[in-house]
């Protein structure tokens, strides 16, 4: 059986989607981030040496990578389900858009993530004004500007088709949900750009994508009253 190795506000999502997707049986684990630093926790370098997630674990196999996850699970279990037949056009779009998604729509996301950290993190006095100036050079020249042509050039690809790799829904669609979702929540994807949101509209609406999003979100209250748990037990033990 699949293990999921699940931390909370990860990529692990679209795993978990996937085998809901494909009514596949699956356990998951469930990591907790620190609140502080927001760093995964030691034990799940245990699993994986990066300590990131999403991980997999299949008997003997271990597996992080969202996109060759999904390609891994799509091959041995899909049964020819959510992928492009091999040999048509539809086949060399599905694998563009699962690269895309990582290796080009993800890092201006990131970057933006990061500078928006900076802009607002503690630092002394003397000191902000200077992080804060290079911050907002960085996002206004360089950063948004690039995010803006992304979702622009994705409109247009969607309306071409009513899924990325073609009129059936596949796992690239599942792929591609993840730095949709960061634009909608902290980048500008609004309205504005219809066919983008009709897209997130009609995932959020899979019966499949909501199964997957309770099961993250009682994995998150179960780590979340393990954390507590564990720190009412050090507090318990230094007193």
């Amino acid at each position: 059986m699949i293990v999921v190795h699940h931390l909370n506000n990860s990529r692990s999502q679209r795993v978990l989607w996937l085998l809901e997707e494909l009514g596949l049986e699956y356990e998951i684990r469930r990591y907790q981030r620190d609140v502080k630093t927001m760093l995964a926790p030691a034990s799940l370098r245990a699993v994986h040496p990066l300590g990131k997630s999403p991980v997999i674990t299949d008997g003997a196999l271990t597996l992080a990578e969202s996109g060759a996850i999904l390609e891994y699970v799509i091959e041995r279990y899909g049964g020819g389900r959510l992928a492009a037949p091999i040999g048509t056009p539809e086949r060399l779009r599905y694998t563009y858009w699962l690269h895309y998604a990582e290796g080009s729509a993800m890092p201006p996301l990131l970057l933006k993530l990061v500078f928006d950290r900076i802009e607002n993190a503690p630092m002394p006095f003397f000191a902000r004004p200077i992080a804060r100036a290079i911050a907002t050079r960085a996002k206004s020249s360089f950063i948004e500007p690039q995010i803006a042509q992304h979702l622009s050039y994705l409109e247009t690809e969607l309306g071409k088709h009513r899924w990325f790799a073609g009129n059936e829904f596949t796992a690239a669609d599942i792929q591609m949900s993840f730095p949709l979702e960061a634009a909608a929540a902290r980048a500008g994807l609004d309205a504005s750009r219809p066919k983008l949101a009709a897209f997130l509209d009609r995932i959020h609406a899979r019966p499949a994508y909501q199964r997957a999003s309770s099961v993250a979100a009682s994995s998150l209250c179960s780590a979340e009253r393990s954390a507590r748990r564990a720190e009412r037990r050090a507090r318990d033990l230094s007193r």
